[in-house]
């Protein structure tokens, strides 16, 4: 397969770094983001001649526009995004404060709208793949998961909208299903007084018996799915990559 060039955000560490670790394998150019500026360096001197990265909020004015700009510039094209940030804060409805919702929100959803509207043009030019990274939570009300799951479930929607407007890209949303990252550990740590006893255990015992699924896996898949999408898949939802 011919060297492609993909845009990868929340690439420091857990899933993102999965993916961008496969991608380089198979002797691909990525253009990583992420906050922490020393592991997105990581991989720029490991793999000089293939990576570059810019550090910083991925809900900052205009960043979108410059990781594309930085795609294009550097490498020449875009042949694919993955939109994998994201953040989780176990909060009832009832007492998630509007302000707070507004927060998550332009992380999990305004900013995934931001880096897709960014990076289509470039996209469209090779008829590449825009890959959301969804949840299974979209699909499955979980206590003190409201804002979560219903910012994922909007990104589905965009996504199935998005393969019906640009038939020349493929447009595909994809859960991980548990995975061992940092999103766990903050669930098991802040998950306790707002969860329903039962789900909440149900993610300690899948953590404590070892059955969380590694992020190699889902982005193995991801990562092969981005690079050599099957095109007829465009719109849906997969969820469970393992």
């Amino acid at each position: 397969m011919a060297s492609k060039v993909f845009i990868v955000t929340g690439a420091s560490k857990g899933l993102g770094a999965a993916i961008v670790r496969h991608l380089l394998g198979q002797s691909h150019r990525v253009v990583v983001t992420a906050r922490s500026e020393n592991l997105l360096r990581e991989f720029k001197e490991a793999h000089p001649d293939q990576v570059e990265y810019l550090a910083g909020d991925i809900t900052g004015s205009g960043i979108a526009e410059r990781l594309t700009d930085l795609a294009v510039k550097s490498f020449g094209k875009v042949d694919g995004v993955v939109i994998n940030h994201g953040t989780l804060e176990p909060d009832k409805f009832a007492t998630a404060s509007l302000e707070d919702t507004r927060r998550l929100y332009e992380v999990n959803f305004f900013s995934y709208l931001a880096m897709a509207k960014a990076s289509l043009d470039e996209v469209k030019k090779t008829k590449g793949c825009i890959l959301w990274v969804s949840s299974g939570a979209a699909l499955k009300p979980y206590a003190a998961w409201s804002t979560y799951g219903s910012s994922k479930a909007a990104i589905n929607s965009i996504s199935s909208h998005l393969a019906v407007e640009e038939p020349d890209i493929t447009s595909i949303a994809m859960g991980p299903g548990r995975i061992d990252t940092d999103m766990q550990a903050t669930l098991r740590l802040k998950g306790k007084d707002t969860m329903d006893e039962a789900q909440y255990q149900s993610f300690v015992d899948a953590f404590q018996q070892g059955t969380l699924v590694k992020p190699q896996q889902p982005g193995t898949v991801m990562a092969r799915f981005v690079a050599n999408p099957s095109h007829e898949l465009s719109g849906s939802v997969q969820l469970e990559l393992t």
